[in-house]
């Protein structure tokens, strides 16, 4: 169940300080309950893809969990799906379809993975309105470069759907991981909507380096700012005048369920940055928490 200390009043009155209509969350999840089960079991087992201990705070119902980002003012969020094995793409993919349908809120989100067919069901989801795609290479253990990926990105790159990439090598590096790897894809399709997850954690400057060649690539801030994080991997102040430059291209992003805090200490930790720069105050906050996510994936 939902703690009962959860600050939901305080929440809220984050973006209604700042004078918005709410939040857009491009980084959130929702899977089926099988899937959901094992992730949390994982998280629970504190496993060699994890690395540490990670008591998940939201372990309620789908229902009550899409209730809970309504109370918090949560306006826009998605649902992230993410391919670890062959032959599990479709399943997630229908999955996400049927979820998103019911919840006008929710971003119809969907995944692939290297395989002889990705091409196939990625092009129909395009054609279909799918709005985002997610991909996950250190759970996956799969290379961005992967031939068998190259036509669907073609083909996500030429529709301009946002694809959220989590490649960094936080919690726990890979072979897969790594700024490298994604260079290498944007040195290919140089116009891939790329969203880079955890603002790229614990490589910030060289997947902010990224984003900044490339104009299309984006960052989300999943996790970043917070004490969860800054205990292993802080973000470092000689890039923030960078990243304040970039403002346009930054997006809230939380983790949501999946994080073992109150959602709220998101929120404070991005508030914390107008301390520690005066470019990211409030007009910067403004668009990263809502703004750029209407740029983006445009209104409700």
């Amino acid at each position: 169940m939902t703690p009962a200390d959860e600050p939901v009043e305080t929440t809220r009155a984050f973006w209604q300080d700042l004078g918005l209509p709410g939040l857009f969350d491009v980084h959130v999840h929702f899977l089926p309950p099988n899937v959901q089960a094992k992730v949390y079991a994982q998280f629970d087992e504190a496993g060699p893809k994890i690395g540490r201990e990670w008591p998940i705070r939201y372990r309620d119902s789908h229902e009550e969990r899409v209730e809970l980002l309504r109370s918090f003012g949560v306006r826009r969020f998605s649902a992230l799906p993410y391919a670890h094995r062959p032959g599990i793409a479709t399943y997630l993919n229908g999955w996400a379809r049927d979820f998103a349908a019911g919840i006008p809120e929710c971003l119809w989100s969907a995944t692939f993975y290297p395989e002889a067919e990705a091409a196939s069901y990625v092009g129909e989801l395009i054609e279909d309105g799918v709005e985002v795609f997610k991909l996950h290479t250190q759970v996956g253990e799969f290379r961005l470069d992967d031939p068998l990926l190259d036509e669907a990105f073609g083909l996500i790159e030429d529709a301009g759907t946002p694809i959220v990439i989590h490649v960094g090598s936080g919690p726990v590096g890979n072979d897969f991981t790594g700024p490298q790897h994604l260079e290498r894809l944007l040195t290919r399709h140089p116009r891939l909507t790329a969203v880079i997850a955890h603002m790229g954690a614990p490589e910030y400057a060289e997947f902010l380096g990224l984003a900044e060649t490339y104009e299309h690539t984006r960052l989300d801030t999943t996790m970043v700012f917070t004490g969860f994080f800054d205990e292993a991997a802080p973000y470092p102040d000689d890039l923030l005048p960078r990243l304040a430059e970039l403002g346009d291209r930054v997006l809230l992003g939380s983790d949501f369920p999946t994080i073992p805090y109150p959602y709220l200490e998101q929120l404070t930790g991005l508030t914390r940055l107008g301390e520690r720069h005066p470019g990211l105050g409030e007009d910067w906050l403004r668009r990263v928490c809502w703004h750029n996510g209407v740029d983006l994936f445009g209104p409700s």
